[in-house]
C-alpha cells in the first residue's frame, strides 16, 4: 500500500480524538492557575510568619514539588492532568512529577538499573534543551543590547 502524504494527513486527522480548544484552554488556565495561586498563598503564610523571601521562595518550591510528587505517586496528578492538559505543566511541579513518573515506573526493575539509570528519561531532555535554550536566548539578549 502506497500511503501519500494527503492520505496520511487525513488518516491521522480520523484517528486523533476530537477535542474542544476552548474549553481544554479554560481548564489549563484555571488548574494551572490554581496551582500558581497555591504557591503564592504558602509563600503568603510564610512571609507573614517574617520568613525572609529567599526562605519562603526556597520552602515554597519545596513544598510543591513534594505535594507534586506525593500526587503522582498516588496517581492523582494523572487525572488531573488528563483534565488540565498542559495547565498541570507550571514548570516545578510538571517537572516533579516528570521525575517522580519515571521512578515509579522503573522501580520494578531495581533502585540501580531501573530507578537510578531512567529517573531523567523524561526530564532528562527538558534539561537539556532548558539550558541550550538559555544560553541561546543570553547570546541574543547579550548582543541586542550592546
Amino acid at each position: 500500500m502506497n500511503i501519500t502524504p494527503e492520505l496520511y494527513s487525513d488518516m491521522c486527522k480520523n484517528a486523533s480524538p476530537k477535542s474542544n480548544i476552548k474549553i481544554d484552554a479554560t481548564l489549563a488556565f484555571l488548574v494551572g492557575g490554581a496551582i500558581c495561586a497555591l504557591g503564592q498563598i504558602i509563600m503568603e503564610i510564610f512571609l507573614y510568619f517574617d520568613f525572609e523571601k529567599d526562605t519562603a521562595s526556597a520552602w515554597t518550591s519545596v513544598i510543591l514539588v513534594g505535594l507534586s510528587t506525593i500526587l503522582t505517586g498516588f496517581g492523582k496528578y494523572e487525572k488531573l492532568a488528563k483534565h488540565a492538559g498542559a495547565g498541570t505543566l507550571v514548570p516545578i511541579t510538571g517537572f516533579s512529577n516528570a521525575i517522580a513518573s519515571s521512578a515509579i515506573e522503573a522501580k520494578s526493575e531495581g533502585f540501580v538499573l531501573g530507578v537510578g539509570a531512567k529517573i531523567f528519561t523524561i526530564a532528562g531532555p527538558v534539561i537539556l534543551y532548558g539550558c541550550s535554550a538559555s544560553v541561546i536566548y543570553g547570546l541574543v539578549y547579550y548582543f541586542m543590547t550592546l
